[in-house]
């Protein structure tokens, strides 16, 4: 069809006829995701999300059990598509902003995963209004830390594990704690 022409680089607004390169006339497949330097106009509409982070598990219903029983978190949605699988989106408590999406791995490259998404790196960060609050609660039900609690330059930190084995950071940032929570609150700081 002439006049056609592909659909821009991803991150750049507008046509050619706006400085801005099409894949095509940059040599780029569809799929190839690469902003060219020199187009740097920002839509002032855009606005993106990211909606699930997707967690490997062994089984749903054992996943389920942990994070809702152990963390605090709610099923936002358990959706059955067929006999052995589900669409499972589960959140903190109190969070509008990105779900987790349990997949159960069902090949053994996707098994080889499971607990071990990151290379050992932390994976997931939790984000507390109240750190020691939920440190406190999350030790009582026996949640494994595997670092202990820090004061660093952005906020109160410490690492712990899920049921796999993946680590995840407990952090307050500065400056985001409750009016309830309060120095005398807090546990003393690690030496």
């Amino acid at each position: 069809m002439e006049g056609r022409t592909s659909p821009p680089v991803p991150g750049c607004v507008g046509t050619a006829a706006t400085g801005c390169p099409s894949r095509a006339q940059l040599g780029l497949k569809r799929q190839d995701a690469v902003r060219p330097p020199d187009c740097d106009k920002v839509s002032l509409t855009m606005k993106q999300t990211l909606g699930h982070v997707a967690l490997v598990v062994r089984d749903y219903d054992e996943a389920l059990a942990f994070f809702t029983r152990t963390l605090n978190f709610r099923v936002v949605e358990d959706t059955r598509w067929s006999e052995d699988k589900r669409w499972v989106l589960i959140a903190p408590p109190g969070s509008q902003g990105t779900s987790l999406l349990l997949a159960r791995a069902v090949t053994p490259k996707q098994a080889s995963r499971i607990g071990n998404q990151t290379g050992g790196r932390v994976f997931l960060f939790l984000h507390t209004d109240d750190f020691w609050r939920d440190y406190r609660e999350m030790t009582a039900r026996n949640v494994k830390f595997i670092r202990e609690p820090q004061e660093e330059a952005y906020g109160t930190v410490a690492v712990f594990e899920d049921l796999y084995g993946n680590r995840w950071d407990l952090l307050q940032l500065k400056g985001s704690s409750t009016a309830c929570s309060s120095k005398s609150d807090r546990a003393p700081r690690p030496a």
